[in-house]
Formats: structure tokens, C-alpha cells, sequence
């Protein structure tokens, strides 16, 4: 079949290269792509968001097949636009519909999901500009450290933990007052801190039934010794050496099944990824989030140890025969870690030269921010590629990573160098 995978990060070029190992795939279109997506499939310069254009190039291409990588389509609604066009409503899309969208796209309608459907989360309420007061009123009530979460999609950065109530009592009036995350922080959800280790889980779901893939662990911060700024993902680890057998079934006893379930009963539409982001209180698992597309950094490590024919798995999901597939996970410890430009979350300088790609050996590079430039792989974002190994452990994995990424070469070059320290 062809298939057009919507998306240009690193998330994208692991998933495309995953489904072009696949029998069923004939084609793979990229829109938009990177420069490492141009090496295995066919680039398309449209946006993942331009419904418009991507109906053009189904009927033009004849594409079978659409899987979205990224939150924003699936938020906007790219499900409920293909299910409601007479000509492409028989085109199955991988992703949930715009209401089960929801679940990433406001951080209030997640919280009130996992109430409902008696799923452990935080304690929380939302507030926006009108009952800034209460909100003010509420800090007061926590002890710190204090979470304020942007409402709406802020690409990974839009939560702030901090330990100072005067500080969270300014970022609150920053967030509601003059839209530190712009519209995403018109209303902001204020949570009790809970102190634990965090683990990201992954399902995949047909609406009926779901398969639980390979966990991971990311690193969030930009600095050593998880400090400095929150930032898309600076390095993931799997499996999660404390997801013990005994955590993981209480993960799927608490909280995967309920979810599942949960979407059914709501009558909400979802054939895609459920993400969900978790922190372990004394061996208790609790929701912090939601996302619903594979995580990046996180896929990373996830999708090659996948052994399953992922377009199999897809066809299956659209069908709703997910449980006649066996998911087969290599057992072997991957990890990636990525090289992002200097200056990265804040301000940083794109069309730096990369070198050394070629070199690299015993390891796959994913790219994440990149594009062709008169026939050289030019920087194009603030993370930029990830490196990502196998290992017999997560430390054998680790040190190759490592190992390759020093072959690599721009200017302003940063990765982190602490990658699983904590475990």
C-alpha cells in the first residue's frame, strides 16, 4: 500500500523508518519530512495542519494510509475531516478523533477524564484570568514545590514545577495575564506535586481492544542532573529498569484498562497511540498526562525494539482486529540521546553544517531538526538528531550512543552527558 506519515521530527524518521522495513508498504510519502526521512521515503513539502493540500495528494498519490505523528493535526481535528469526506472517509488515519485529541489538547478535560474513570492523578483545579484571585488562593493552600500546567498545546514546555510560592504566584499571573505560552496559557491547571520517579507507557488501540508497547523513560531538562529548562526531550531509556512485572501490572490494572475502557464508555473515537506519562509514588503509579501520538525522544527507543511489522499492527488498528496480532519486542536495552543547537530551548541559530553522520556505526541516527542544503545536512531546529543504540543493558546501550555521537560535528553542537545517572 502507500502510505503517507504526516510529520518532520525525529518521532517521524523512526516511524518511517520502521514502516518502510514492512512487506505491506509499497510507498511511503513524508510530509514535510527531514533530511533523513528524504533518504527512505519521499518528501512532501506540505503541513501536517493543510487538510486541504493532504487531500490533494491522497487523491493524487492514492495513498492508502495516513499516520499523524504529531499532536497538532490530531487537536485540529485531521480524523473527523477524512471520516467526514466522502472521499476519503474509507482512508483509515491512525489517531484519535478531535474529542479524543482532547485528552493532549486541554490539560482540564484530561483531568476530568481520569475523575471520572477513577484513575490515580493529582489533586488539581484550572483557573484563567477571571478567577485569578482563587487561583492565588489555592497556591496558598499547597505545599511547594507548585505545578502549573498550560491548558493547551505548548510543544512540550508549557509546565512549570517551582519551589518558591511569591514565584509561582508571578508565573501564574505571567501565564493567564500576558499569555506566556500565548493562547495556550488562558486557563492553567494547578496541581499537587507529587514526588516520584516518572516512566512513559505506551499503548496502542483499535477503540476495542490495545496493546501495551515497550515502556521508556525520557529526560526532560536541558541540564546536567535534570536541572535548567524543560524542553522536548533531551534522551530516552528502554525498557525502565524499575518497571518491575509487579508495577507493570498495576499499570494495566489501573490505569491502562480503565482508559481503554474509559474512551468506550464516553463513546469517544480513538484508533491511534495513547501515551501516558506517569510518576511513580512508592510503587504506585499516578496519571501526570496524556499525550495521544508516541512521545519524541521516547520512539526513539520504543519502535526499534519493536519486532512486529508495524504496517500489520496499523492495518490491524483500522480494523479493528488488534487482538489478533502478537507483539513481538526485541529484548535487548535501547537508549537515544540527543544533540541539539546551542541555545536550545531558548534562542539558537538554524543552517549549521553536520558532519560525521556518515560514520557512525553500530547505532542508528535519527534526525529531528534537519534539512537538505545544496546536498549537505544542514541544522534546522533546536533538537536536531538523536543517536540511538542497543545494548544487553541500558548502560552498554548508553555508552555507545555516546561513543557515535562524538563523530558528530556542527557548530554549537550540546547533548547532555549525564544520561541515566538516575537509575
Amino acid at each position: 500500500m502507500t502510505i503517507l506519515l504526516l510529520g518532520s521530527g525525529g518521532r517521524e524518521h523512526a516511524l518511517a523508518w520502521k514502516i518502510t522495513q514492512s512487506a505491506l508498504c509499497q510507498k511511503l510519502f513524508v510530509a514535510p519530512g527531514n533530511a533523513g526521512t528524504s533518504a527512505i521515503a519521499t518528501n512532501i513539502s506540505i503541513s501536517p495542519t493543510d487538510f486541504g493540500e493532504i487531500k490533494k495528494l491522497i487523491i493524487a498519490e492514492k495513498i492508502n494510509m495516513v499516520v499523524v505523528g504529531p499532536e497538532d493535526p490530531l487537536v485540529l481535528g485531521i480524523y473527523d475531516f477524512f471520516k467526514e469526506d466522502d472521499f476519503l472517509k474509507n482512508i483509515p488515519v491512525i489517531g484519535p478523533s478531535k474529542l479524543g485529541a482532547k485528552l493532549e489538547g486541554s490539560k482540564e478535560f484530561a483531568k476530568e477524564f481520569l475523575l471520572k474513570h477513577r484513575i490515580p492523578t493529582a489533586a488539581y483545579h484550572s483557573f484563567t484570568k477571571e478567577n485569578i484571585e482563587k487561583g492565588f488562593h489555592f497556591l496558598e493552600s499547597l505545599k511547594p514545590p507548585y505545578v502549573l500546567k498550560a491548558d493547551g498545546l505548548a510543544a512540550g514546555k508549557g509546565v512549570l514545577i517551582l519551589n518558591d510560592l511569591n514565584e509561582a504566584k508571578f508565573e501564574l499571573s505571567n501565564m493567564l495575564l500576558n499569555e506566556k505560552f500565548g493562547i495556550a496559557s488562558s486557563k492553567v491547571v494547578i496541581e499537587e506535586f507529587l514526588d516520584g520517579i516518572e516512566l512513559s507507557c505506551f499503548v496502542l488501540t483499535d477503540g476495542k481492544n490495545y496493546k501495551v508497547l515497550p515502556t521508556a523513560k525520557d529526560y526532560k531538562r536541558i541540564g546536567e542532573g535534570d536541572t535548567g529548562l524543560n524542553t522536548g526531550g533531551m534522551a530516552a531509556v528502554s525498557p525502565v529498569p524499575f518497571a518491575t512485572p509487579e508495577l507493570l501490572e498495576k499499570i494495566e490494572n489501573r490505569i491502562i484498562k480503565p482508559t481503554i475502557d474509559g474512551l468506550r464508555e464516553d463513546k469517544i473515537e480513538y484508533k491511534g497511540f495513547v501515551f501516558i506519562g506517569l510518576i511513580i509514588v512508592d510503587n504506585d503509579p499516578y496519571v501526570i498526562e496524556y499525550n495521544v501520538r508516541m512521545g519524541d525522544p521516547e520512539t526513539e527507543v520504543v519502535i526499534p525494539r519493536l519486532k512486529t511489522d508495524l504496517v500489520a499492527l496499523f492495518q490491524a488498528v483500522a480494523e479493528e482486529k488488534l487482538n489478533e496480532i502478537t507483539v513481538e519486542i526485541d529484548a535487548r536495552a535501547a537508549t537515544t540521546i540527543m544533540v541539539v543547537s546551542g541555545g536550545y530551548p531558548e534562542e539558537y541559530e538554524k543552517g549549521k553544517v553536520i558532519s560525521g553522520i556518515e560514520t557512525i556505526t553500530d547505532s542508528m541516527v535519527f534526525h529531528a531538526g534537519t534539512k537538505l542544503e545544496n546536498d549537505k545536512v544542514v541544522s534546522n531546529g533546536g533538537r536536531v538528531l538523536t543517536v540511538t543504540s542497543f545494548g544487553t543493558d541500558y548502560q552498554e546501550a548508553i555508552k555507545k550512543s555516546y561513543q557515535n555521537i562524538n563523530k558528530l560535528h556542527f557548530d554549537t553542537m550540546y547533548f547532555r552527558k549525564d544520561i541515566g545517572f538516575d537509575l
